[in-house]
């Protein structure tokens, strides 16, 4: 079995963005010269999430108006007591997830016909990385 690690970095101009990383994810996969297998994809900070969906503008607006309803900004979060202002993007977080491991086969991304790889990133406008690591033959 033959690995490669590749990382992606970010720093977004938004405190919340959603980022299609599917072309990066196919060029390290390219890259990787691994034919059947699986990519992971996961965000390294706990304030992000990896995710696959549709890339669909007003999905993407539906998808954020959502996970700003069940995990509001909040002054209130005990997690704020820490000098953090952050708490509702851990919570965004948890929602997404932080990983998704997409299938390879034959040398392609075995995704479904409209699905793609996101960066959900909560707590953005410093430098993030996610990391992809193609496992195969």
């Amino acid at each position: 079995m033959k690995f490669l690690t590749e990382y992606l970095w970010f720093n977004t101009r938004k405190q919340r963005e959603y980022i299609n990383i599917t072309g990066e994810v196919e060029s390290i996969l390219k890259k990787s010269a691994i034919r059947e297998g699986m990519i992971l994809v996961s965000a390294m900070h706990i304030t992000a999430g990896v995710y696959v969906n549709d890339e669909e503008h007003g999905l993407i607006q539906d998808i954020d108006e959502w996970l700003e309803k069940l995990a509001p900004f909040r002054a209130d979060y005990r997690h704020h007591h820490t000098g953090e202002d952050n708490g509702d993007a851990h919570l965004k977080s948890l929602l997404v997830h932080h990983e998704v491991i997409v299938p390879v086969t034959d040398g392609r991304l075995d995704l479904g016909p409209w699905q793609q790889i996101y960066y959900a990133e909560f707590d953005g406008m410093r430098k993030k990385r996610v990391l992809l690591k193609v496992m195969g033959e």
